[in-house]
């Protein structure tokens, strides 16, 4: 059957992403006949073709690094939300006066508060458990989405660690776009573990990797962590740093949780219909259950 509505995930490399699987698990669950969701590799340079070719076929599509401020500007309008994180990861296309018009928002920010939602469940109970303490590891377009995240969750004084505070002009001014008021201070990876200890969120945005130093310490400290980590990372799974979080008893949400809620928020926006998360996560699981086999 041809595709008689069209989505993709954009980006380079794109090959491992999981979003085709949540997208289609989603359109077989709502019934959504003809709907085609696929990844697309582009860099930043093929990016104002991919765009160019869009027509009225295109639900939206899903965007990912390293365009996520590149499209902002080729697009017609960025949702306010999107503006002040300063990153686009949804394209929306509808119709205009002859011919299509773009919308631009991000839906990391809603998938980052119902994944730590769902570790404040875990450790606590209830997901309305405030988030009064805060640290985020990372300075980059997620750390952006993070603090956002936390702002919602009434955290607006999160302890933000980068590993170069000349490197994080970009979410300073982020920050002050959203109204929040982050402390930043260097990575030490030996002195931060205390801080994240006691922290009733702790928000990993860095590559995979990048945290190990600091997950060697956490496992030679052996202090059980207060509160929840979300570790956005999903690949490899599970990290060095989750790993040392959970071995003395903390509570660990691992990035693939992040990565279904943008999406269940992703296909709301593109077919106007809630997106099912229990299928979305059936198949979510499947994949990673594949994968590791």
């Amino acid at each position: 059957m041809t595709a008689t509505r069209r989505a993709a995930v954009i980006g380079h490399p794109v090959g491992h992403s999981l979003s085709p699987v949540l997208h289609t698990a989603a359109y077989d669950a709502l019934g959504l006949e003809g709907w085609e969701y696929t990844a697309v590799d582009t860099t930043v340079e093929r990016l104002p073709d991919v765009v160019q070719k869009l027509d009225l076929s295109w639900a939206g599509l899903s965007v990912t690094m390293p365009l996520k401020h590149a499209v902002m500007d080729m697009v017609d309008h960025v949702d306010p939300l999107a503006r002040a994180v300063g990153a686009v990861n949804t394209v929306l296309i509808g119709p205009s006066q002859g011919g299509i018009t773009l919308t631009g928002t991000n839906t990391d920010v809603h998938g980052l508060v119902e994944a730590i939602r769902e570790g404040l469940a875990e450790r606590h109970g209830t997901r309305r458990t405030p988030v009064r303490d805060a640290v985020v590891l990372g300075g980059g377009a997620t750390a952006a989405s993070t603090l956002a995240a936390l702002g919602e969750l009434g955290c607006t004084t999160p302890l933000v660690l980068v590993r170069s505070l000349a490197r994080a002009s970009g979410l300073q001014e982020a920050a002050e776009r959203m109204g929040v008021t982050p402390r930043f201070e260097v990575l030490e990876p030996v002195a931060a573990p205390a801080a994240l200890a006691r922290a009733d969120v702790v928000v990993a945005t860095m590559p995979a990797h990048a945290a190990d130093p600091v997950a060697d310490t956490l496992r030679r400290r052996g202090d059980r962590p207060a509160g929840v980590l979300l570790d956005v990372v999903y690949d490899p799974r599970p990290t060095a740093l989750s790993q040392a979080w959970a071995a003395p008893g903390g509570t660990v949400v691992g990035g693939e949780r992040m990565l279904l809620h943008q999406a269940v928020e992703q296909v709301r926006l593109m077919t106007g219909r809630p997106g099912p998360v229990a299928a979305m996560d059936a198949a979510l699981q499947g994949a990673l259950t594949a994968e590791a086999a």
